[in-house]
């Protein structure tokens, strides 16, 4: 499997041992901890984001947006005058999250709606929420941000891979719940906007209809690889990030078909300094010193994508932005060739993802 084969040549001491976790180790080099990302400098987010258009009037809603990539879009969408959505799990880090972003943006116009995606019945109420607050307005931008990766193998409560419902199933029917707020802003402001968030780590073997049922603790368990990013846990985070993108053309397409004006977009980070490695090390995934050796830019800078996705002036239906310099590792976010990239998505695989994606989520997802 070669998802992250740039990454792999910076580390070729740490190969995994089959059936072994690779070890965690501290950001020092010493202990047995890793509880922050590597710091990184941002070099071109400054830059990107004065270009943006000013976005009062609108609504952006954002999940997983407690720290990093996912923060960086809510706090700076408030900076630009939108009012925010910030749509995450229950806990204290959401309750900080709201807190830094009003405080560092006084007077912002934004909220907290509670939304565990392990769980559809959060989901449907976080967006019966959402839909009552707005339900006048309509929502401009809905920002399918969180992810987890490369974690142990466990079933939601709904039945399916914990990952998969984390990064693709629950977005799916958190787009689906929200769609009539979405057409609502679409008619009333001229476009709307679903920004999906893939990764390099989309790049691989094709899409497999087994990972978007109910077969939670049935995908390969957690055995390591015969190289840093292979392995079951990483075939399953794969297929969620491949998944995020085969979503993003499967709607894209609809919408082009029915007439829609809402616009389905996709960005990737890079590999970007963020909690996503944080968990995945504590899970197990990886050590801390290959974590810190893969990241490459800081959390801002891998947010220019989505920023750019949610924010820019005349995006196209469809366009993908993200970094395209060191393999995509890392730089400047930007318009994607989308001809390789679809030929990961084909039609039949749009279409498989989403006649799967409804039947785990019980949802009839009409465009």
């Amino acid at each position: 499997q070669v998802l992250f084969q740039q990454v792999l040549v910076l580390a070729p001491a740490t190969v995994s041992v089959r059936n072994r976790p690779q070890p965690v180790v501290a950001m020092g080099g010493c202990g047995s901890s890793y509880n922050k990302p590597k710091e990184v400098k941002t070099q071109w987010y400054n830059e990107v984001f004065k270009g943006l258009p000013k976005m009062e009037g609108k609504v952006v809603a954002v999940t997983g947006c407690t720290t990093g990539l996912g923060f960086v879009c809510a706090r700076d969408c408030a900076k630009l005058g939108a009012t925010v959505v910030m749509l995450n799990r229950p806990s204290e880090r959401a309750e900080a999250a709201l807190k830094a972003v009003q405080d560092e943006v006084p007077g912002s116009k934004v909220i907290s709606i509670p939304c565990d995606l392990g769980s559809f019945a959060s989901v449907r109420e976080a967006a019966k929420r959402v839909t009552n607050e707005f339900a006048g307005h309509g929502l401009d931008v809905l920002c399918n941000n969180a992810a987890i990766m490369a974690m142990p193998e466990k079933a939601s409560e709904d039945g399916c891979d914990l990952e998969m419902q984390t990064n693709h199933l629950s977005h799916f029917l958190l787009t689906s719940e929200l769609w009539p707020l979405l057409n609502k802003a679409a008619e009333l402001r001229g476009e709307a906007r679903v920004v999906n968030h893939s990764s390099i780590a989309a790049k691989g073997p094709p899409l497999e209809a087994k990972y978007f049922g109910k077969n939670g603790g049935n995908l390969g368990g957690d055995a390591g690889g015969v190289a840093p990013f292979t392995g079951p846990r990483w075939d399953r985070y794969h297929q969620t990030k491949l998944g995020a993108l085969a979503f993003t053309y499967a709607l894209r397409d609809k919408c082009e078909a029915s007439g829609s004006k809402v616009k389905a977009l996709v960005a990737h980070p890079g590999v970007a300094a963020s909690s996503l490695q944080v968990t995945t090390v504590t899970g197990g995934g990886m050590s801390g010193r290959l974590a810190n050796l893969s990241v490459r830019q800081s959390a801002e800078d891998g947010a220019m994508g989505i920023m750019r996705c949610c924010c820019e002036a005349g995006v196209a239906n469809g366009s993908f932005f993200g970094p395209t310099s060191k393999g995509g590792l890392a730089g400047k976010a930007q318009l994607i060739t989308p001809g390789p990239w679809e030929k990961l998505a084909p039609p039949p695989a749009r279409a498989m993802l989403w006649e799967e994606s409804e039947k785990s989520t019980g949802v009839k997802f009409v465009v």
